[in-house]
């Protein structure tokens, strides 16, 4: 998850960029803009409508002919191929407090190993938390911390990682310090979450890629590329981050502590997309949770408002496939739009969250984007956001798709955790 500080030399970078990239040939789309009235007209796809143009009248129709036409068309412009080779996973429980927390929680170290043997370099380090007096198995939230395991707690038996890291607090030449131990800690409301009698599982991104442009070298899409019989160009980070929550359920399933049937997929920013490919990826996730997910995850990209495909993709040009860079200045012709990645999740529960400081991940844009996903939704016989208005400040609309959007910066903060967590109770309890 992203700092504040990480967010605003996001912002600044992007800023720097403008009216044009150097050497590229781009246009408006290469800035950010801020003005509504500004915006150029654009055509959201009818995610209803078939390539010969006839219309998807039902849910059977949808699973069986329209998601998988349009999840390909997501694999071929956006994310990349979503490896189809399933792999064998192993672990090893590497340590257990059962009085963690000053006694409310039990905490799991869990190494996964991803090619199936007890190689390091292709394994992911999983942080758990559990309610300690629970009596049945634990519905959890899992989602990738930016920082390492340590940020999230300041539990002093948690390890760090040594491996590369975005800037931000307690990061020192992109290494965690002592410093980053629990600086992440406000947007994981550890105690929150086990108060509601679910766990949490986290991991570092960075242990299946490290996210910059050479992170593809030592991260999972080089390692296992003849395993899973896919190079490494043909998906991006954000594939790569996606695949890897995909493989956490796998362990999460052999887990008897835990109840498979009930893991809420949760992502900000960057993991924000990478929870939504993931989820669109696998149906086992139950509810799926975009926290300011923004450009390449729950906001329009066809509307010209905060960050453009053409600024993430030189910003950021290892996240997605290279088929994304084809629309940096002509989004008009990308044949799919973020409300269509969002109908993908359906039936499930999906909550997306915007914050009114955070005009860069575009609140409105990722707003229409789960508004424009309920005609799927109603195929299946579930209500969508159900207004076409713009809710106020702090004012959570929707029933199983679901938004607000909350006063305050780029972050997750209690105030998102009470809402999500209400949501869970409702489609769990």
């Amino acid at each position: 998850m992203t700092s504040f500080k990480t967010c605003l030399t996001y912002i600044i970078s992007a800023i720097m960029l403008s009216p044009i990239f150097p050497n590229e040939a781009l246009g408006q789309q290469a800035t950010a803009n801020y003005d509504e009235n500004k915006i150029p007209a654009y055509t959201l796809p009818d995610p209803l409508i078939m390539k010969d143009g006839k219309k998807i009248l039902s849910a059977e129709q949808w699973d069986r002919i329209q998601r998988p036409y349009i999840y390909h068309l997501f694999e071929e412009n956006v994310y990349g191929r979503f490896p189809a080779k399933k792999n064998t996973i192993s672990f090893t429980t590497d340590a257990v407090d059962s009085n963690a927390l000053n006694g409310t929680a039990i905490r799991k170290l869990v190494t996964v190993y991803l090619n199936g043997d007890k190689d390091a370099a292709s394994s992911l380090s999983l942080l758990m938390y559990l309610p300690k007096n629970a009596v049945k198995q634990v519905p959890v939230f899992l989602g990738l911390n930016f920082y390492g395991n340590q940020s999230v707690s300041n539990d002093a038996d948690i390890p760090y990682s040594d491996k590369y890291r975005i800037d931000g607090e307690g990061i020192v030449d992109h290494h965690a310090t002592a410093a980053s131990r629990g600086s992440q800690a406000h947007q994981w409301q550890v105690k929150e979450i086990l108060s509601h009698g679910y766990g949490l599982v986290t991991f570092f991104c960075g242990d299946a890629e490290e996210d910059n442009p050479d992170g593809w070298k030592t991260g999972i899409r080089n390692h296992l590329k003849d395993q899973l019989k896919i190079q490494p160009q043909e998906w991006g980070a954000v594939g790569a981050w996606a695949w890897a929550l995909c493989r956490a359920m796998d362990y999460l399933e052999k887990d008897k502590a835990i109840d498979a049937r009930k893991v809420a997929l949760i992502g900000h920013s960057r993991m924000g997309k990478a929870a939504l490919w993931a989820a669109a990826s696998d149906k086992r996730f139950s509810i799926i949770i975009s926290n300011e997910s923004g450009e390449g995850g729950a906001a329009l990209s066809k509307r010209w408002y905060g960050e453009t495909v053409a600024i993430i993709n030189h910003s950021f040009p290892h996240w997605f496939c290279a088929g994304y860079k084809k629309y940096n200045d002509n989004t008009e012709a990308m044949p799919v739009d973020q409300h269509m990645l969002l109908s993908l999740l359906a039936p499930r529960p999906l909550y997306v969250a915007s914050a009114v400081e955070d005009q860069w991940s575009d609140p409105h844009g990722e707003f229409l984007s789960a508004l424009n996903a309920g005609p799927v939704y109603a195929l299946f016989g579930k209500e969508g956001i159900g207004n076409s208005a713009m809710p106020g400040l702090n004012q959570p609309v929707g029933h199983t798709i679901r938004y607000h959007i909350r006063d305050g910066k780029h972050d997750v903060l209690l105030y998102d955790w009470q809402q999500y967590l209400s949501f869970a109770d409702a489609q769990w309890k």
